[in-house]
């Protein structure tokens, strides 16, 4: 099914009601709230503001919480395992923290920003 289809689908659901104090309210689910952290919060900016449709017709099919959620949690491991990995390469190490801290935290710091540029070049603005 193409995302023109699914886009038609939801916007032809029927709505059904119910009356309560003489009055006929439609019985609307609430979406669920997404799960997700810096990334995914990210993520969901980024398709409002340049990839309107694309964010559109996601949010009518139900299909942008759980793309936001799994966007996030990629994104999460890329940079802790880019991390690793460049903090691995240049031999910054436990005893590197023991002996100096402050150079430790400085180098660490600088990985994980490179690791972020990474991850929101290939995930988040994708």
């Amino acid at each position: 099914m193409t995302a023109e289809q699914n886009l038609k689908g939801a916007l032809s659901m029927e709505l059904t009601y119910r009356t309560e104090s003489g009055y006929r309210l439609p019985n609307l689910d609430v979406p669920e709230v997404p799960k997700v952290g810096k990334y995914g919060m990210l993520r969901r900016s980024y398709l409002a503001n340049h990839k309107h449709g694309i964010y559109v017709g996601m949010l009518l099919t139900g299909e942008l919480n759980g793309h936001l959620e799994e966007i996030d949690r990629q994104a999460t491991e890329m940079v802790e395992q880019l991390t690793a990995r460049m903090a691995a390469e240049q031999g910054v190490t436990e005893s590197l923290k023991a002996s100096d801290q402050m150079k430790w935290v400085g180098l660490m710091n600088n990985f994980k920003a490179a690791a972020e540029e990474v991850a929101m070049r290939e995930l988040v603005y994708a």
